[in-house]
């Protein structure tokens, strides 16, 4: 048989996880913007096809990394309005009709010089540093915001920041604090703009909710936290079992002899390996469902092969469909469940499935009737 590895994506679960998110916020009486992160090609889901979904459910704004993935979009026919994130891209900008983030005043100027050639009006969204580190305005943020404001073709859409660890309330709430000043700061010099701090995480600090939110994970199906709720997720991945061997007892199973069976076993094997996202870290430490059975994952993960110990599962046969990724029957496996073997996020397995993996799209829907 040829190789098989196939992500099935299920459009009613984005729909389902995107209107509660709206639930979320209506409860909250919050009449908010909600950005949709579908950067890193919708965390392996298939940004364009995510789009197109998502903008039939009137999405106010996608959230994108770099300008390359927003250039896709739109090549695509996505006219929703696109916020990129992290590029310094200035004329493509305005080719494709995006909105950019703008981390520092070059840039700003840059953009500002670049509109007035045009005689176009850009609107920009600006980072501030609140504690993640990593991108955003960060000395003097209402001044700076303030001489940017005063060059000539820009207009500040908005103003945001990015939370770093949201599973630490403390931390948090100081970084919420700091974003606030800033607001103030700002409303105080007449700015009317859209304030958002809130990804995923941030939905569930009442406090992190300004004028518009950021969900990324939550789309796809999960929580930020390793907890129930009602989200769907979007992701199943599955493969099919290319041999099945008898092995005997005290039999060395893949490289470095990781594992040697207790007793006479039944092995199998498929064709997924760390080249397709599936890591070496879980070697021996893995589950994947057969048969409605879940089976652990026996010896060192190869580059394009991984054993399964079936001894339980004596009627398995070749062919027989395997899920990495998913349900089946009473058996559930997370993207939690194999972040948590792996010793990552569930960010990361998504996006290594979704990446390598042949997507199957189902339950297309084409306008939401709900």
């Amino acid at each position: 048989m040829s190789r098989f590895l196939q992500a099935e994506i299920n459009l009613n679960a984005l729909i389902h996880n995107f209107l509660t998110i709206k639930a979320l916020l209506n409860f909250n009486s919050l009449n908010h913007k909600i950005i949709a992160i579908i950067k890193a090609d919708a965390y392996g889901h298939g940004a364009v096809e995510v789009a197109r979904v998502l903008e039939i459910n009137n999405v106010e704004y996608l959230g994108v990394a770099f300008f390359e993935e927003a250039a896709i979009l739109r090549e695509a026919g996505v006219k929703s309005r696109i916020l990129v994130l992290f590029d310094r891209e200035v004329e493509g900008l305005f080719r494709y009709n995006l909105t950019p983030v703008v981390f520092d005043f070059k840039q700003a100027e840059a953009l500002s010089n670049e509109a007035s050639k045009r005689g176009k009006t850009l609107p920009v969204h600006i980072k501030v540093e609140t504690g993640m580190g990593r991108l955003g305005i960060y000395e003097n943020s209402c001044e700076t915001i303030k001489k940017i404001a005063g060059l000539p073709n820009l207009k500040i859409e908005g103003v945001m920041s990015h939370l770093s660890q949201a599973e630490d309330s403390e931390w948090t709430n100081e970084q919420i604090k700091r974003f606030i000043e800033i607001k103030n700061c700002l409303n105080k010099e007449g700015f009317n703009c859209v304030f958002h701090i809130a990804s995923s995480a941030g939905l569930f600090y009442p406090q992190a909710l300004f004028d518009a939110v950021r969900p990324g994970l939550m789309l796809y199906g999960y929580s930020c936290q390793e907890s129930e709720n009602h989200l769907k997720p979007c992701m199943t991945v599955k493969t099919k079992l290319i041999d099945i061997r008898k092995i005997q007892k005290g039999t060395p199973i893949s490289y470095g002899r990781t594992f040697i069976t207790k007793k006479d076993s039944l092995i199998g094997v498929i064709p997924v390996g760390y080249a397709d996202g599936y890591f070496r870290k879980l070697s021996n430490k893995a589950w994947i469902i057969v048969r409605g059975k879940k089976v652990p994952v026996v010896g060192t993960i190869c580059m394009d092969l991984t054993m399964l110990d079936l001894t339980d599962i004596p009627d398995a046969k070749i062919d027989d469909e395997v899920i990495l990724l998913g349900s089946s029957g009473k058996e559930k496996i997370t993207a939690w469940d194999i972040a948590t073997w792996a010793e990552t996020i569930p960010y990361e397995i998504l996006t290594s499935f979704g990446s390598r993996a042949r997507r199957k799209y189902i339950n297309d829907i084409k306008e939401n009737k709900q």
